[in-house]
């Protein structure tokens, strides 16, 4: 990813209204409203908008980006001296958490994560770090990827926005997942009463 060019103060005053506009109407009415909205909301015009945000995914990765900075830097304090299996629970469950704040965000979770933001660069470099620790100390099974990670993470979102399923059930979601994942000594994989070998 290149260092964009400094923006006319003018673009940044635009840039900046939309941002603006983006993060108030996308609180209030969720991810899925429409870009004339918030054009609209902003003050500019659509083709200026357009012109700063491609895509409906580009505007949703700027608007969040400072809260997904924020969760790659408490990861990466977490992570330090600590279990790796536990700290990429943690991530996960931290993940679903702040993908939940724009009713809607969860669908857009996976497209959004590469836009090349500094908070998705970020955040997707803290879970793969994660990972590959759990993965090095042999807590948890090589043929999982980030991207598994971010499948599970938008599961877990969409059941907690469309299914009703409360925060505190998120831990309980993402346990599943981890439990699932963890590297085990071949005899406990077998079911209760199965025949030895």
């Amino acid at each position: 990813m290149t260092d964009d060019p400094p923006l006319r103060a003018d673009a940044q005053q635009n840039r900046d209204k939309i941002l603006a506009a983006a993060e108030a109407i996308f609180l209030e009415r969720g991810a899925t409203v429409s870009m004339n909205e918030v054009a609209r909301h902003a003050g500019v015009g659509i083709g200026t908008l357009y012109r700063r945000f491609p895509t409906r995914e580009d505007l949703l990765a700027a608007a969040y980006s400072a809260r997904f900075v924020a969760v790659a830097e408490d990861m990466r304090l977490r992570a330090e001296g600590a279990d790796a299996l536990s700290t990429l629970r943690a991530y996960l469950e931290e993940l679903v958490r702040h993908t939940t704040v724009y009713r809607g965000f969860a669908a857009s979770l996976g497209i959004v994560l590469k836009t090349g933001t500094p908070g998705c660069v970020a955040t997707s470099q803290v879970g793969q770090q994660l990972l590959q620790t759990a993965q090095s100390t042999g807590q948890v099974r090589v043929d999982i990827t980030f991207a598994d990670l971010v499948c599970v993470a938008t599961a877990v979102s969409l059941a907690v926005e469309q299914d009703g399923i409360p925060q505190s059930g998120v831990a309980h979601l993402v346990g599943l997942f981890t439990d699932g994942i963890v590297v085990r000594p071949p005899e406990r994989n077998r079911l209760p009463g199965a025949a030895s070998g």
